[in-house]
């Protein structure tokens, strides 16, 4: 009896300490290059006086040589300087090595409070208006890390307006 359970005990050793070498691999972000994550397109779902649905479609490309899990990702979004969305999403997804994944998170806002800075760029169509979208995502399930991220560029409105 005894030495059952002296070789349960080892055997139940055994297997935490393979859990944490485990867990201590996957937390390894030494070797971890930044993916790179770019904000595709920004869908107008609805758009009512007081509240704005959005959808903001995400591509992430992972130039690690393994599959880097993604569990959050926090932004902001600006155009011409006016907040037009942030928050955070809880995603769960899977990027491949040296793959690319995309996604869509669903986004609300008010945009009322800021509706003649909004008319006033959009008064000339071909006028490029200055975006920035500002970000981080969680890598890992468990223990990741934090990758921030900036882009800035222009859209054209007229390319996006219907004639």
């Amino acid at each position: 009896m005894f030495s059952q359970a002296k070789s349960l005990q080892i055997l139940s050793l055994a297997l935490l300490l393979g859990l944490f070498g485990g867990l201590a691999g996957c937390s390894s972000t030494g070797d971890l290059k930044s993916p790179d994550i770019t904000l595709l397109n920004v869908e107008v779902v609805r758009a009512k006086l007081l509240e704005q649905r959005f959808n903001l479609k995400f591509r992430i490309d992972n130039p690690n040589g393994f599959s880097l899990p993604i569990s959050q990702l926090e932004y902001q979004v600006t155009l011409n300087n006016v907040e037009l969305t942030k928050g955070e999403a809880d995603i769960s997804l899977s990027v491949p090595a040296r793959g690319h994944r995309t996604f869509t998170v669903p986004v609300r806002t008010n945009l009322w409070r800021h509706v003649r800075q909004v008319v006033k760029a959009l008064e000339e169509p071909d006028h490029p208006i200055p975006y920035q979208f500002k970000g981080s995502v969680k890598t890992g399930w468990f223990f990741g890390q934090r990758v921030h991220m900036t882009r800035n560029g222009e859209i054209i409105p007229g390319d996006y307006i219907p004639e």
